[in-house]
């Protein structure tokens, strides 16, 4: 098993968080598509945390 996964889980739970926060302070209440639910907008952000932590995942050899 990938020894990463805590790191891409952490950046999971990171993101969702800070897409929470997003729609909390910055987030459309009509016409928008994602932002306008906290859920679509939490789920986003973990999107996007994996996706960040998985541009700076080293390759393992093996």
């Amino acid at each position: 098993m990938n020894k990463n996964w805590g790191l891409k889980l952490a950046g999971i739970v990171v993101g969702a968080i800070l897409g929470l926060l997003y729609y909390s302070n910055w987030g459309c209440t009509s016409g928008c598509a994602i932002r306008s639910s906290a859920k679509l907008m939490g789920l986003y952000g973990g999107v996007m945390g994996f996706l960040v932590v998985g541009l700076f995942d080293k390759k393992e050899k093996e």
